[in-house]
């Protein structure tokens, strides 16, 4: 998963894990039951390289199908779907179905990405492709983006089986491949446009929030609740000169005038904006947290507070809550050191606020560049945006509940995701897309998409309770 933003301050949870229960107890009704056999499972995902230079999806997504199938499920339940690209075959997505008993119910979608960011041994501590337990964490790429989610809903899959569960909603999960890789295949994209009737649910359980610790006292803080996210737009700028030697200088220079470009997108704000979730979080936020930066966050929740909106902007995760962003990356310019420069390109990649379109932001970014010279075009055909789903008592319910009950005293606090997932493709498509884990953890630590990835051991299993009772919660039946 790309990155999202929740912040922080209350109580924490007090109970600690029982001890790993054997394979036998995995049809117990207890929530902590069958921990070693989750654990086999989810080392047996971490180490199945999905990578997407020397990885294969495919593998893990047969790997889980067969975890599946001796726990009971029919190959009529059972789907792999693969990559159409005859040279992609390792991408592939897994889709099992665990049938409801009452149909005027739209089911609930599972959702889960298997597929991980590159890592490099020679840079990591320890073999970012073997699960290693070490002074209270999981280490290992993946251990958190997103096979401890992947793990999680397929091993309660395999629970739901074994205890005779009959659910009154339909239960699907969905494994899929790409979200990492956006220019390549994103297996949840295929899935909406080839396969929509296969996944079609009232509404999904994704990636995109988790808990958040206290990194001083290890206190719980709160459970997030995304709901909505930014759309992920590259947009390139270029120009061109007809270049000449270097000892020969001229004022028109691409270099320049594209830096000149940057400059202006760096000066550029785009308009403060609120939704549900975004007032929800300062509200709940607001309430929590001490000081001025609370009172900040009540004030700034009623939008109308500039000054509170501006202090609170000082910080990165919270202005790129308020608006569209877009930052320079990636500049390429000049052919030789002893040349003027013919071509000079960068990347503008903008996060842009619900609601908002590519080709609104496409406009903007031309207007404040000012230059006729410079071409600003989308890197890949625009996403189709969807309408942040909303919090619902329905929906937020069994999560306060069910945290509760699983950490009490812990606040529920919803948010939007500054970075994305792959509900930027189902929510458009009619599967409201709402991100909660229950897994906490220090987010500048975690390293997820960086060096030595890791998820606590305790806050996974802790995470693994609260969404199998969740998902029983939604889908009912006994």
């Amino acid at each position: 998963m790309r990155t999202t933003l929740l912040a922080a301050s209350m109580l924490a949870l007090a109970a600690c894990a029982t001890a790993p229960t054997d394979s036998t107890t995995t049809a117990s009704s207890d929530p902590r039951a069958g921990e070693a056999e989750f654990r086999a499972l989810y080392k047996e995902l971490i180490e199945i390289n999905t990578t997407l230079s020397v990885g294969s999806c495919t593998k893990a997504s047969e790997a889980m199908k067969a975890r599946l199938v001796a726990a009971g499920y029919p190959e009529s339940d059972l789907h792999i779907l693969v990559n159409p690209k005859p040279n992609r075959p390792q991408d592939g997505n897994l889709v099992a179905i665990l049938p409801g008993t009452d149909p005027s119910l739209k089911a609930i979608l599972l959702m889960a990405h298997i597929d991980v960011v590159e890592a490099k041994r020679e840079d990591w501590v320890r073999d970012p492709f073997k699960l290693t337990e070490e002074d209270g964490f999981f280490y290992a790429r993946g251990a958190s983006d997103d096979k401890s989610m992947a793990a999680i809903f397929t091993d309660s899959m395999i629970r739901f089986k074994r205890e005779g569960y009959k659910p009154a909603r339909t239960i699907k999960l969905m494994l899929n491949c790409g979200e990492e890789s956006p220019n390549e295949f994103v297996g949840a994209q295929y899935m909406v446009q080839e396969h929509l009737d296969l996944i079609s649910a009232g509404f999904a359980l994704n990636e995109g929030a988790g808990g958040r610790i206290d990194p001083d006292t290890g206190k719980y803080v709160f459970n997030g609740v995304q709901a909505g996210e930014k759309l992920y737009q590259d947009f390139t700028l270029e120009i061109t000169n007809p270049g000449g030697h270097s000892s020969r200088p001229v004022p028109d220079n691409a270099i320049y005038r594209l830096g000149a470009a940057l400059t202006k997108i760096q000066s550029l704000e785009f308009p403060i904006e609120f939704n549900d979730a975004t007032i929800g979080f300062f509200k709940r936020m607001g309430e929590l947290t001490p000081g001025q930066e609370g009172q900040d966050m009540r004030d700034a929740a009623g939008g109308e507070n500039a000054a509170a909106i501006r202090r609170l902007m000082l910080n990165p995760g919270y202005n790129a809550l308020f608006h569209t962003t877009c930052v320079a990356t990636q500049p390429t310019a000049g052919h030789a050191p002893n040349a003027l420069p013919q071509r000079a390109t960068a990347n503008a990649n903008c996060r842009i606020f619900p609601g908002r379109t590519q080709e609104e932001i496409q406009k903007q970014l031309i207007t404040a560049i000012n230059d006729s010279d410079i071409k600003v075009t989308m890197q890949s055909d625009p996403e189709k945006p969807g309408a942040p789903p909303r919090l619902t008592p329905e929906i937020l319910g069994p999560i306060e509940k069910i945290t509760e009950q699983v950490f009490p005293g812990v606040p529920v606090v919803p948010a939007m995701a500054t970075g994305a997932t792959d509900g930027r493709f189902t929510t458009p498509a009619g599967i409201p897309t709402y991100g909660v884990s229950g897994i906490f953890a220090d987010p500048n630590t975690s390293g997820t998409h960086g060096l030595n990835e890791r998820v606590g051991v305790k806050q996974l299993y802790d995470g693994r309770v609260f969404l199998h009772l969740l998902v029983k919660e939604y889908a009912g039946g006994k």
